[in-house]
């Protein structure tokens, strides 16, 4: 899809328990949006059934696994997901060097996405994992280590995505969970941004869930980011 195209920007989290309940928000949104993104709630519930019934209504699938083992297990995971035809697929950053470089050479044309920060922890839930300096030192010690095992792309909040696209550049692909139109409701997540700010900031895909999911109408709530995304990628 067109770079310069909304659809291509934003991504729905499909975070329901069914797949029926799944078939009927992507036919809802499908106008509006062209990813739409397969979490472990509804690949534990229904497994590859869900990938395909992206990929039937003519949407680019991006699978959330976030995938973190040995490097073996990581090299035949993600071959498993690429047969699929995903067009994205997550693993975690702190999986280290060589399971990230096994996933890398298995992915085939499937794009990469490792995790750096979960947009659900602030300075001081890292302090208690062990990862000093806050979300934005961690985020750029992981994306430079993916970096280094060959990945090009990579998922943090939109607060730390300006940092990383000025330490790495043009060529990386910046995903951002954590989207909230202004004035919504955040949720569990500490480190949130507005669809216009977060391109601004640089941000290649957009990951938005329970504001479009959640809505009385959410037709309609895709349709208005869309067009927030769209103002944003004409300035």
């Amino acid at each position: 899809m067109d770079e310069n195209d909304p659809r291509s920007r934003i991504a729905l989290a499909l975070d329901v328990p069914n797949l029926e309940a799944a078939q009927a928000l992507i036919e809802q949104t499908q106008e509006h949006l062209g990813v739409f993104k397969v979490g472990l709630e509804l690949y534990t519930a229904v497994g590859p059934a869900a990938v395909e019934a992206v990929r039937a209504a003519g949407a680019e699938c991006f699978l959330d696994l976030k995938l973190h083992d040995i490097p073996a297990t990581m090299g035949r995971s993600v071959a498993c997901a690429a047969s699929m035809g995903v067009a994205y697929l997550t693993v975690h950053g702190a999986a280290g060097h060589e399971s990230l470089h096994q996933a890398f050479i298995h992915a085939g044309s499937t794009r990469l996405l490792a995790v750096t920060v979960l947009t659900s922890l602030d300075a001081a839930a890292l302090e208690g994992i062990g990862l000093t300096g806050g979300p934005r030192d961690a985020s750029d010690r992981l994306a430079k280590l993916a970096w280094g095992a060959g990945l090009r792309g990579f998922v943090a909040s939109a607060q730390e995505c300006a940092a990383l696209r000025a330490s790495l550049g043009e060529e990386a692909f910046l995903v951002t969970p954590g989207i909230r139109p202004r004035g919504a409701d955040v949720g569990d997540q500490k480190r949130v941004m507005t669809p216009a700010d977060a391109i601004a900031a640089g941000a290649d895909l957009l990951v938005v869930g329970r504001p479009i999911r959640d809505a009385v109408d959410p037709a309609q709530a895709a349709a208005e980011i869309a067009r927030q995304v769209g103002v944003a990628l004409s300035q």
